[in-house]
């Protein structure tokens, strides 16, 4: 229990590091929070007025799924901050200190969820004002913003490739090599079936289609009739995200700890 509480302490002062370290770099956060506002301006207004999809507003429709692509992709940034780290000799300093070799890991993935909370409020503000509306109650709207913590189940995923290529460019590269199949593969934008019959399944069981999916049926923006899609997935949006969520962090929470401690001994 005392290795555990350890390992949680020191993770949170490497937190606070890397919160630290980006408030020093506010033009990267500014960055951060363009992206999704240009997202989220562009279909909005542009494409909003030829996509329909039945039983819900577009644009209400839109906004969970820039949500979940939003969070998805600003895991990316901890691969390439591990890599980065890696690069400039931070990790060699953290060796010779007397903390937990998980702190690392842990404190990264924290301060880059901490670093989305952040773009979510902003992209939340900026949805209110192109018209985007919830239509369920304070529990229910609580508890889609807690299936955003997808994003730190995808951290993991960033963080084995970041600890994998020990490259930042490489990594962000990989991260959205991942990505961009994922999110424009799925409903994010449009409902999944008028993608090609091939790729519908493929959409369905997309994990980011699910957590977009039970997020729209918490906050009342879902879609009616096969506009959801098809299946177990379409039915039980939630069960599946949270499957996902949870197989994601068996398989590369500790295939990140085993690649951590390779690169450390190098």
């Amino acid at each position: 229990m005392t290795a555990l509480t350890d390992g949680l302490a020191d993770g949170w002062i490497i937190a606070r590091r890397n919160v630290i370290r980006t408030r020093r770099a506010p033009d990267v956060l500014l960055l951060t929070l363009l992206q999704p506002i240009m997202f989220v301006l562009l279909f909005a207004y542009v494409f909003g007025g030829s996509i329909k999809v039945p039983g819900v507003n577009y644009r209400e429709y839109l906004m969970a799924g820039i949500f979940v692509q939003t969070v998805a992709f600003g895991s990316s940034m901890t691969g390439a901050g591990l890599a980065a780290d890696l690069q400039t000799g931070v990790m060699d300093r953290f060796r010779s200190m007397p903390m937990s070799r998980a702190a690392v890991l842990l404190g990264r993935t924290t301060s880059d969820l901490l670093g989305n909370l952040v773009t979510v409020l902003a992209m939340a503000l900026c949805g209110l004002l192109v018209g985007w509306r919830t239509h369920t109650g304070p529990g229910q709207v609580a508890a889609g913003l807690g299936f955003l913590l997808f994003a730190y189940a995808m951290s993991w995923i960033s963080a084995t490739i970041g600890l994998t290529v020990r490259s930042p460019e490489v990594s962000q590269t990989a991260g959205f090599l991942l990505l961009f199949p994922l999110t424009f593969v799925s409903n994010v934008f449009v409902a999944g079936d008028t993608l090609p019959s091939g790729l519908r399944p493929v959409a369905d069981w997309n994990p980011i289609s699910t957590v977009t999916l039970a997020l729209r049926d918490l906050w009342g923006n879902a879609p009616a009739g096969p506009a959801r899609g098809a299946g177990v997935p379409a039915e039980h949006p939630a069960l599946v995200s949270l499957a996902w969520i949870a197989v994601i962090l068996a398989v590369f929470l500790p295939l990140a700890v085993d690649r951590f401690r390779r690169a450390a001994r190098r």
